[in-house]
């Protein structure tokens, strides 16, 4: 093969769906059976991914597989794992060691092997370099190593693999060369960053950056709220400045494996050095009591109408984390979710890209007229701004409406109010 992927998600599906479309004669390898079969049947379980992609996939000699065998012989080996965090809040590289243990019993000289998987600087030649070299043969020598950071960004339908820049870091020139020229074959811009812990650190400022900023906007919500400002119209006006600003907007909290879990990662690391990151952490604590504060707010709204929490009918419009896919990765719709029914109230959702919804195992009972579940509701909160919640429909429908999105501010009601 020209090309093994292990680990066959959001990162690995469409990296392999690119490396078909160039050409390259492509497996991949997931430990999930039931991923593999879907696969092999031509279904696919990645939003950004279509049935007939994974036809095109198949017919170009794709794989999908789950024994490590087919990393025989395999020119490069991209690993595009996942990367949790452990109990204690430092990152669980459980599936990283795993991989890496399986292709230092098929490594030969003159592989390539790619880490895409998000982790903390150092890792690729801290934890995945030692792992490969029990094969017998020296990174930077007998084969190449390199990190290339994942950039995939679920429901964009402007940026994918192809069009965005792909950094690459390698543990030596030779390395660092060899990782441009493989995805040279398929993505338009390749950037050298200067080495392994550089291309690793981009990633995590990245997503620091989103985090620390999405914060900001969280915490000023709060307080706006209280002073009687409207931060949505704030937040447009500073972004007609052309310069110096860019314009982030606050919500019912983080989702996705990016924001909320990668800074988690840099955190790690620092403290490891023994002080501190403290602009990481206290991002994470303002993000992390959003779904507790968009709870308490529908309370008062409730309260506001005469209307108790507890025993009052709550639809929920949008469970995944971002709009129009049916991602849910840390979602904060649950803990929002969990929290209301704490507190007592009856809850339904809405999610026209989710057909079934559990929260800590109980199900969910899913509306499928929104309008008329509008109209039942004593309260609906968007959580998820869909292109399927027309403002006009939402505001004509629903009783009392908690917008966190923002996706009804240009038609205001009373019985609207804005995050």
């Amino acid at each position: 093969m020209d090309l093994v992927v292990i680990g066959l998600g959001y990162v690995g599906l469409p990296l392999v769906r690119e490396a078909c479309s160039a050409g390259l004669a492509t497996a991949g390898l997931d430990l999930d059976a039931k991923v593999v079969a879907g696969l092999a049947a031509g279904r696919s379980h990645v939003d950004d991914v279509s049935a007939a992609q994974v036809a095109a996939m198949l017919a170009a000699g794709f794989t999908p597989s789950t024994d490590a065998s087919v990393l025989d012989g395999a020119r490069t080996v991209v690993i595009c794992v996942p990367t949790p965090l452990s109990p204690e809040g430092g990152p669980d590289l459980s599936a990283v060691r795993g991989a890496s243990r399986a292709v230092a019993e098929h490594l030969a000289p003159g592989t390539l092997v790619v880490l895409e998987s998000t982790t903390y600087p150092g890792t690729t030649e801290e934890v995945v370099r030692p792992i490969l070299e029990e094969s017998g043969l020296v990174a930077g020598r007998d084969f190449h190593l390199a990190f290339s950071p994942e950039r995939i960004d679920p429901g964009n339908p402007v940026y994918g693999v192809a069009n965005t820049p792909k950094i690459v870091g390698g543990l030596t020139p030779a390395c660092a060369s060899a990782a441009s020229a493989f995805y040279g074959k398929f993505i338009q811009r390749v950037v050298q960053a200067k080495g392994t812990r550089e291309a690793e650190m981009a990633k995590l400022l990245e997503n620091t950056y989103r985090h620390v900023n999405i914060a900001l906007v969280n915490e000023m919500a709060v307080f706006c709220n209280e002073l009687g400002i409207d931060l949505w119209d704030a937040i447009d006006c500073a972004a007609t400045k052309p310069f110096g600003f860019q314009a982030f907007r606050p919500g019912p909290g983080v989702g996705g494996h990016c924001i909320p879990i990668d800074p988690n990662y840099l955190s790690y690391k620092v403290r490891s050095l023994g002080y501190p990151f403290r602009f990481v952490e206290l991002a994470q604590e303002i993000n992390d009591r959003m779904p507790r504060y968009v709870a308490e707010r529908a309370q008062q709204l409730l309260n506001r109408e005469g209307r108790a929490l507890k025993g009052a009918r709550v639809l929920l419009l949008g469970v995944t984390y971002k709009p129009d896919i049916a991602d849910q990765r840390e979602s904060p719709a649950r803990p929002v979710a969990r929290r209301l029914r704490r507190l007592g109230a009856e809850l339904t959702y809405h999610d026209p890209h989710v057909p079934y919804w559990t929260v800590d195992d109980a199900d969910v009972p899913r509306a499928d007229d929104l309008a008329a579940a509008l109209a039942d509701a004593d309260l609906a909160i968007v959580l998820a701004d869909h292109a399927d919640y027309d403002p006009a429909l939402l505001t004509g429908h629903a009783r009392l409406l908690f917008d966190t999105r923002g996706r009804t501010r240009a038609l205001p009601r009373p019985t609207v109010e804005l995050l």
